[in-house]
């Protein structure tokens, strides 16, 4: 996995897929899940705080939204023994935004 918030790689949009795109869509096709994305977009770093504080959901309906988020590539997550950091995966963003803007 990417180390969470390295700005170092360079968009790839070559091996994007309508499948990709979809699956990016489908990702955001949820209000909380949007608002994640915002938060940790505006938040520009690791986020580690407890994600509970953004959206007034359960930790496990939380739990589900980021595994969405993470299996789409929209945000990433690192973990050590006391905490996780969340932050999104910009070059993500980036492919999306081209993607879309391409249609």
């Amino acid at each position: 996995m990417t180390t969470c918030c390295d700005p170092t790689t360079a968009v790839n949009t070559s091996n994007l897929d309508v499948a990709d795109v979809a699956l990016m869509c489908k990702a955001l096709g949820h209000p909380a899940r949007v608002q994640l994305v915002k938060h940790l977009a505006k938040f520009g770093e690791c986020y580690f705080g407890n994600l509970t504080d953004i959206l007034p959901l359960a930790p496990s309906t939380i739990s589900k939204h980021i595994s969405i988020l993470k299996d789409a590539g929209l945000i990433e997550g690192s973990a050590d023994e006391k905490r996780v950091c969340y932050c999104v995966n910009r070059d993500r963003l980036q492919q999306l935004q081209l993607a879309l803007g391409s249609l």
